[in-house]
């Protein structure tokens, strides 16, 4: 049993984040990870989540958390503004979207706000950034930029704009690359006025 312990803690080292089913692949017990929590080795962070106490952890550590609880998610506007450099707000929910077809997964834990997707603006546009040795699936800016505008009723127009703008002035994304994710997005006609007043 201590081998398995001594692996859990070196698998914390790189993965920073575990979840019990995590170790059914490495063909660990479930009750060794608990064992170490009831010891003090490893924190509870969340609901089915575990972390070594002295962790190091980046700014963006909670994205890895929110993925490790919903694996099918990506994480969308307002966070993925944020990682992304695309907005001054800081989010006190992280936000995720998930199928429209899924069931809302239970958590009481993470502050996290789920917004359904479907079709190709739900699977366009996704990139993996590894965040504290976990892969975490997030939108690309000028995806993100187009559902800020699909979803300006809940997160305001001037978010969105205010990202549409940062996007193109740093060179975050090409206004064909807006164009295609508009269209996925079904918000070309809306983001038109937009893009041609910048590109005049």
């Amino acid at each position: 049993m201590q081998g398995k312990s001594q692996k859990i803690l070196q698998l914390l080292k790189t993965r920073t984040v575990l979840r019990p089913v995590d170790l059914d692949e490495l063909g660990i017990p479930r009750i060794t990870l608990l064992r170490l929590y009831q010891r003090g080795l490893v924190k509870k962070v969340a609901r089915g989540l575990y972390r070594l106490p002295d962790a190091q952890v980046s700014e963006h550590h909670s994205l890895a958390e929110a993925i490790k609880m919903v694996p099918k998610g990506v994480i969308c506007l307002f966070s993925a503004l944020r990682f992304h450099n695309l907005t001054t707000q800081a989010p006190h929910e992280i936000w995720m979207a998930i199928d429209r077809k899924t069931r809302l997964p239970v958590n009481k834990t993470l502050p996290i706000r789920f917004v359904r997707f479907s079709g190709p603006a739900l699977i366009e546009g996704i990139n993996s950034h590894i965040i504290d040795g976990i892969p975490v699936a997030i939108y690309q800016p000028a995806k993100t930029v187009a559902d800020c505008f699909k979803y300006r009723n809940k997160i305001g127009l001037d978010v969105a704009l205010e990202a549409l703008k940062d996007c193109l002035r740093n060179g975050r994304c090409e206004a064909d690359t807006l164009w295609r994710f508009a269209k996925a997005c079904r918000v070309s006609n809306v983001m038109r006025p937009y893009l041609e007043a910048m590109n005049a």
